[in-house]
């Protein structure tokens, strides 16, 4: 048994279905992770269950935090690029046309892809027809801090407008069955567009934007799912709890 959870659990005074119910899964889980020591449960159920215990999650499940730390080249990171600009068109065409569960673009303007992938409103329309999920996650153009990116960055095109040419876009396209499209939380928006995560089923191109550029200015980082936990596991939960607490368009 995982006798470093048990001992953690009754110096909090915390049952196993109190702590089911904190982090979120069932009793049958937290009593699963109790009687097997090599079970290892998901990334963020850990690290909700130390938190809930007031522990370290090295202390709980120890392999797993040593399974973490790496040297050397990571295996997700397919390539890395010094400018967003300089990833060729065709990597973006590839990923999008070669999706068929997954299409999350969660930039905080995405109003790039209908220039930068040929006849991507034609396209999207077919993968979302098809089955393929599709998600768009945007800043609002009328919020604080899009006001705030648009006075650092100081260029012509605005944030607000590169937003507005992605709503015109997806206007024009109509509804779409199996296609959504929401504004990020007011309080998540700074954390929204100051990392861009697009997906692609196992693959994901990601850039951090650095003090007052513009997205294709800043570096971009194209990730390809290998394992759990890793890399592309990282900037997909942090896509997914923007998307959670994000508002729907309205029509």
């Amino acid at each position: 048994m995982n006798a470093a959870l048990r001992l953690a659990m009754d110096n909090a005074g915390v049952t196993p279905r109190q702590l089911a119910h904190r982090v979120g899964v069932s009793l049958k889980q937290v009593e699963r992770w109790l009687a097997d020591e090599a079970l290892t449960p998901h990334l963020r159920n850990r690290e909700d269950a130390a938190r809930a215990l007031g522990v370290d999650e090295e202390m709980l499940w120890p392999q797993a935090v040593k399974d973490r730390i790496k040297t050397g080249n990571d295996p997700e990171m397919v390539h890395s690029y010094p400018y967003r600009s300089a990833c060729p068109s065709t990597v973006w065409a590839d990923l999008v046309e070669g999706a068929t569960a997954e299409l999350f673009f969660a930039g905080f303007t995405n109003y790039f892809f209908w220039s930068q992938v040929p006849q991507f409103s034609e396209t999207i329309r077919r993968k979302a027809e098809a089955g393929c999920r599709v998600r768009f996650l945007l800043g609002d153009p009328e919020g604080e801090v899009t006001r705030q990116r648009e006075a650092i960055e100081e260029v012509a095109l605005t944030v607000s407008t590169r937003i507005r040419t992605t709503l015109e876009h997806l206007e024009r396209l109509g509804p779409v069955e199996g296609a959504e499209a929401r504004f990020s939380s007011p309080l998540d928006a700074i954390n929204h567009v100051s990392l861009s995560v697009f997906r692609f089923d196992h693959d994901a191109l990601v850039t951090p934007h650095l003090a007052r550029l513009v997205g294709h200015d800043s570096p971009l980082l194209h990730l390809r799912r290998q394992r759990d936990g890793g890399m592309f596991d990282r900037f997909a939960e942090h896509s997914e709890e923007l998307w959670e607490r994000a508002e729907p368009l309205q029509p």
